[in-house]
């Protein structure tokens, strides 16, 4: 979640976040292939939490951006996220 735009500014985002977190704890750099499945993760997790409370009263209130178009948006997402991981792992 915390790295964005293109694959040149998320690798300088990523040496951030790793510079950041090694001044506290030392990172096993093997473990960078799975960012892209923890992240297919979170988005199937946060889908399926939307799915969970759609027909809840309060969610229209709550989440007003919600609409019925918001499943084409999730799979779009979700075969965006695939085509992310069948790439080259982001490496810093």
């Amino acid at each position: 979640m915390l790295l964005s735009g293109d694959r040149e500014s998320q690798t300088r985002q990523l040496s951030d976040v790793l510079a950041g977190y090694e001044d506290f704890r030392e990172f096993d750099r093997r473990e960078l292939h799975l960012i892209e499945a923890l992240r297919s993760l979170r988005l199937l997790h946060h889908s399926a939490w939307l799915a969970r409370r759609w027909d809840d009263p309060a969610f229209p209130a709550a989440f007003p951006g919600s609409t019925p178009h918001i499943t084409a948006e999730r799979i779009l997402e979700l075969r965006e996220q695939i085509a992310l991981m069948e790439e080259e792992p982001l490496y810093a």
